[in-house]
């Protein structure tokens, strides 16, 4: 009799903790969607957000490390689109300047 109110004890802790997670998950995907929706309105939130990551990954190692820092894609096709833009670009200069 004692093992088994044992048993049905631990269930009953195994159980309540359980729901406590389950609602610490949700606690925190709430949060995680107000943030998620703060950066969206503000473009410079996103950047400080990821500054604060690099800086905390740096001083956090105690010892050094390298960090790499992605070149968002559209960079590159923004250089790419300029140079094709380029010579238009001469073009209507020089056809002001004369």
């Amino acid at each position: 009799l004692q093992r088994s109110m044992a048993a049905e004890a631990e269930a009953t802790r195994e159980a309540r903790a359980k729901e406590i997670a389950a609602e610490g998950e949700k606690n925190s995907a709430g949060a995680l969607k107000v943030a998620a929706d703060t950066m969206m309105h503000s473009p410079y939130a996103i950047q400080l957000r990821y500054l604060q990551t690099v800086t905390n990954i740096a001083s956090g190692s105690g010892h050094n490390s390298t960090i790499l820092f992605p070149i968002p894609m559209e960079l590159l096709n923004l250089k790419q689109a300029m140079q094709q833009l380029q010579p238009i670009y001469q073009n209507v200069k020089q056809g002001e300047s004369t």
